[in-house]
């Protein structure tokens, strides 16, 4: 009998092993059905990675939001060129007015708005009129539009009747400062522009004004104060300098003096940039000097008003020479805050993921021969990724490359020490997916992600991927940690221009472009349910583009 038992047991306990077996092979079958019913891919990107396609419209947002028209790791400045002129041929002309006025009042960009605006030129005149102000709304951009409409790059050489009588509108309502500042550039010049659009001045100071700047005979006394004064100074260089951009003046030999009143008058972004030559020059050996430009720099208003990008601060910190004095450095970082202060703070468990692979070692505005930017998108990443720790001290930051890197961050250190930590961890592959298998191996609760990355992910893709349609890593991971967090949140902050993603935009997943401020805005209301289905692209339809 108890043989008996023992053989009837060792039964049991076998067909208890044979139904494990099929459970665990059951479990198998589930996590590849479940992988089975998410997203397919259908696109590589420039990585050779697979990736989800954006939309044609969210395409184009992330490349005028973060297009700089100059060669990225991947794409050339010709192919990004290529791509918006692509993309704008597949979207409405409202879509492309609203997206011109976005790109230029909320991303802060310069030459990707323009652009919009010249292929609206040759399909919707009447909305040109419409957005033409919001877009055009200083020289550089007026000479940027007219560079553009002249390269042929739209389909045509000439203005056109429209949009020559838009330049001209602008050339007459402009102030006199914003003309003056426009004088200033190549490529063409505002001489250039104005002679091409035969200008029509609406007065006779205006007239005297635009002749002057061809070269005209015009009568000195009614030109513009400035305009006299600085023309008064050229032929006594020794009077104090007149109050005009400061490259006007700089083909003169200038006393320390007049150095400091170049300072003394100089606008926020010129102040910014031209730290080190201050110092060269003795202007910070004055403490009242040094004082003003302080103070100046750290003005929220002043911030405000610069449209100034995070990074352009953490450039100019990082630049600046030994000999700058502190008090400078210090109202650096506190113009920082200012500009990140529209940093959400979070509700509930925040991870913050920041690409430091080796693609993002590449400059954030893209490579071209004497005007590429110092800063690198991992520089960006690092500075979103500190500045959401400062605001939220308890979150989790994953930097990752091929994998996640180990690094502690403390929280109450400045933004800039704990990015500089960020951007200097070792660069590696890029394995997007890296951050979502950490956190499902330790089964941590997660309420929102946020990742900064270019998002050209490979190392983590199924070569076979695309052709069989598998869903990427990313995709499957964020699955595996939605299981356990059903209420979790995604948002994939992108820093380079391309139309692809890792993460395929839904309820749970934002997408958004861009290195502005209002990056935060939206990431904010992301995670307070504010933002409808249609995420950035329902942002951009609720622009109102009339300005009458």
């Amino acid at each position: 009998m108890a043989e008996e038992g023992a053989r009837a047991s060792n039964h049991h306990r076998s067909e208890d092993e044979e139904t494990r077996n099929k459970i665990m092979a059951n479990k198998s079958l589930f996590q590849s059905l479940r992988g089975s019913l998410l997203p397919r891919t259908d696109t590589v990107n420039g990585a050779g990675g697979v990736a989800y396609k954006l939309g044609d419209e969210a395409a184009l947002a992330q490349y005028v939001a973060t297009g700089c028209l100059n060669g990225t790791f991947y794409y050339s400045a010709e192919d990004q060129l290529k791509k918006i002129l692509e993309l704008a041929s597949k979207v409405d002309d409202l879509f492309l007015a609203k997206t011109a006025v976005y790109a230029r009042k909320h991303a802060y960009m310069r030459d990707t708005p323009a652009i919009l605006c010249a292929v609206l030129s040759v399909r919707d005149v009447e909305l040109l009129k419409e957005v033409f102000p919001l877009v055009i709304d200083n020289g550089k951009m007026l000479r940027n539009f007219v560079q553009i409409m002249r390269s042929g790059v739209v389909g045509r050489k000439s203005l056109g009747t429209a949009s020559k009588k838009l330049v001209q509108k602008w050339l007459n309502t402009a102030s006199d400062d914003k003309i003056m500042a426009a004088s200033v550039g190549q490529s063409p010049s505002l001489a250039d522009v104005i002679k091409m659009v035969h200008a029509k001045p609406s007065d006779k100071s205006r007239e005297a004004y635009l002749g002057y700047l061809i070269g005209r005979d015009v009568e000195f006394d009614i030109l513009p104060e400035k305009v006299k004064a600085y023309e008064r100074w050229k032929k006594f260089s020794f009077r104090p300098v007149p109050d005009v951009p400061f490259q006007m003046l700089t083909a003169h030999e200038l006393s320390c003096k007049q150095w400091r009143g170049i300072a003394n008058n100089a606008p926020w972004h010129m102040t910014r940039m031209n730290l080190n030559t201050f110092q060269r020059h003795g202007v910070l050996e004055s403490k009242d000097m040094v004082e003003k430009i302080a103070k100046r720099l750290e003005d929220a208003a002043e911030v405000k008003r610069a449209r100034v990008f995070p990074y352009q601060l953490m450039a100019a910190y990082m630049n600046v020479n030994d000999e700058i004095p502190n008090r400078i450095k210090d109202a650096l970082q506190n113009a920082m805050e200012v500009a990140l202060e529209n940093v959400p703070e979070f509700t509930g468990n925040v991870v913050v993921c920041p690409d430091v692979s080796g693609s993002m070692h590449s400059s954030v505005t893209g490579y071209r021969k004497g005007a590429t930017s110092k800063v690198r998108c991992i520089d960006v990443a690092a500075l979103v990724a500190a500045a959401i720790l400062k605001k939220n001290p308890d979150a989790i930051v994953l930097p990752f490359a091929g994998d996640v890197c180990n690094v502690k961050l403390n929280p109450r250190d400045s933004i800039m020490t704990n990015a500089k930590i960020l951007a200097s961890q070792p660069m590696g592959a890029t394995n997007c997916s890296a951050p979502l298998k950490w956190l499902n191996k330790r089964k941590s609760k997660v309420d929102m992600v946020v990742y900064v990355s270019d998002n050209e992910s490979w190392l983590d893709s199924n070569r076979w991927g695309y052709a069989n349609g598998y869903a990427t890593a990313t995709m499957q991971e964020w699955a595996e940690l939605k299981r356990r967090n059903k209420h979790a949140k995604m948002a994939c902050i992108d820093i380079t221009p391309h139309d692809g993603t890792q993460a395929k935009s839904r309820e749970d997943v934002l997408n958004i472009g861009g290195f502005s401020d209002h990056v935060f805005t939206l990431l904010s209301q992301f995670s307070k349910d504010e933002l409808s289905e249609g995420h950035w692209i329902d942002v951009i339809n609720s622009i109102e583009i009339s300005n009458k």
